[in-house]
């Protein structure tokens, strides 16, 4: 079983509000290492709602210390990619969940959100790439690299990206349906598995890779992080619904592991992390992103709301519990 040290909720917008974009939220933090003295978390913010009641999601990052996570360097001072043209795929909102750092570039992956009418939303897989070092993004064109399908024809999002042995990987999220809600349709999604060989074209199925536990379950973000010879992933999951009114019913994290990035063993009771008893992860703990650095194993997460009130970070114990 792992063990975690929480080291707090270290970046809340709702307390600074920092940007006229930042006011709210800072969901999916997705850290790389910038440089010797900084790892850059990229995030999504909110501002305030507009007249329609309804928010728009801006795709910015928060610097912290390298060797003192809890310090906050730096905020980006405006959004690092404008929101899509009217009709476009990512209209509406930008999530990016993961990026790849390949020589002098930098390639951003991103769910682009687009309303609708029957159901509340529909999601598509974007590409931008940054060539002067994470500050400024340019996107690969007006539409997803990876979209709805006739083997997936609801939608996709979330994409994690990795390159392993020179072959690129992606986990993502495919929809599988929508379920009447108290209020809304509730959307059904579990990870799946691409590859690529460019990070740009991929190959996929749509199959879900992570076994569920209840019927519906829906599953986000695999964190992927190699130790002691297998490869081992967090993920979150909840069930499709009421689960914002039910503090059960809401995200928790689970834990799979495999040997081939194929296959995957579900086993929660190794995860060593839950929600706390009070405070801002309280309710529910979701979007985790794993960090291997400098010889640490750091978790960046989300809590209560979905991460209205920002991320934190919990560091792996090693066995003699330091």
């Amino acid at each position: 079983m792992f063990s975690w040290k929480k080291l707090g909720n270290v970046f809340n917008p709702t307390i600074s509000r920092p940007r006229e974009w930042m006011q709210a939220y800072t969901q999916c933090p997705t850290p790389i290492v910038l440089d010797a003295e900084t790892i850059r978390v990229y995030v999504t913010s909110r501002g305030e709602r507009g007249s329609d009641l309804q928010y728009v999601s801006y795709p910015g990052y928060v610097d912290l210390a390298r060797h003192d996570v809890s310090r906050v360097l730096g905020i980006a001072d405006r959004p690092l990619l404008s929101l899509g043209r009217p009709g476009s795929f990512d209209e509406f909102g930008i999530t990016p969940s993961s990026c790849v750092q390949q020589r002098d570039e930098i390639y951003a992956y991103y769910t682009g959100w687009t309303r609708m009418q029957s159901v509340p939303y529909t999601l598509a897989i974007g590409m931008a790439v940054s060539r002067d070092g994470g500050y400024a993004f340019e996107k690969l064109g007006d539409g997803p690299i990876m979209a709805a399908s006739v083997n997936e024809p609801f939608f996709l999002s979330g994409p994690i990206v990795r390159v392993i042995a020179q072959c690129w990987h992606m986990w993502y999220l495919t929809g599988l349906g929508w379920l009447p809600g108290a209020d809304n349709y509730e959307p059904v999604y579990q990870i799946a598995h691409a590859t690529s060989k460019d990070g740009i074209t991929w190959d996929r199925n749509g199959t879900p890779v992570i076994p569920s536990l209840t019927e519906n379950e829906c599953q986000v973000s695999l964190a992927l992080f190699s130790l002691e010879g297998a490869w081992h992933s967090l993920f979150a999951y909840r069930q499709s619904t009421r689960f914002r009114t039910d503090k059960a019913r809401s995200y928790r994290l689970g834990h799979a592991s495999s040997h081939d990035l194929e296959t995957w063993v579900r086993d929660d009771s190794i995860c060593g992390i839950d929600v706390s008893e009070s405070g801002w992860d309280s309710q529910m703990i979701c979007y985790p992103q794993i960090l291997q650095v400098d010889g640490r194993i750091l978790l960046f997460y989300c809590g209560n709301d979905f991460g209205r009130e920002g991320f934190g970070i919990a560091e792996m114990l090693k066995n003699d519990g330091s």
